[in-house]
């Protein structure tokens, strides 16, 4: 997780460089609908397994999702969003809202 001293003063800024790229934005999506599981997130999001590995990884360390492992066999590994993830809704609500509305006008 990144201290505040190595965060943007703007805290527009912030949350961009938290979820500003498109695969974040993309697993947080799925994401909001419920929990994942890696493969479940694979099939949905057109990104490498490395790509959404690394992604996954950036977005628990900045404390947004959860990983469970559930010790069965085959191994079981569940992605899920924090509370503070789970915070990103409205946002998410507010794009969607932009968004559909952009494709009326346009």
């Amino acid at each position: 997780m990144l201290t505040k001293d190595e965060l943007p003063e703007c805290p527009v800024a912030t949350t961009v460089r938290l979820i500003g790229n498109k695969w974040k934005m993309l697993i947080i999506r799925d994401l909001l609908e419920s929990p994942r599981r890696f493969s479940e997130l694979l099939k949905s999001i057109p990104i490498s397994k490395k790509s959404l590995a690394d992604n996954l990884h950036a977005l628990e360390e900045d404390g947004l999702i959860v990983r469970e492992a559930f010790a069965e066999t085959p191994p079981r590994v569940e992605y899920s969003l924090s509370p503070l993830g789970a915070s990103l809704s409205p946002i998410w609500d507010a794009m969607e809202a932009w968004g559909t509305r952009y494709k009326t006008i346009v």
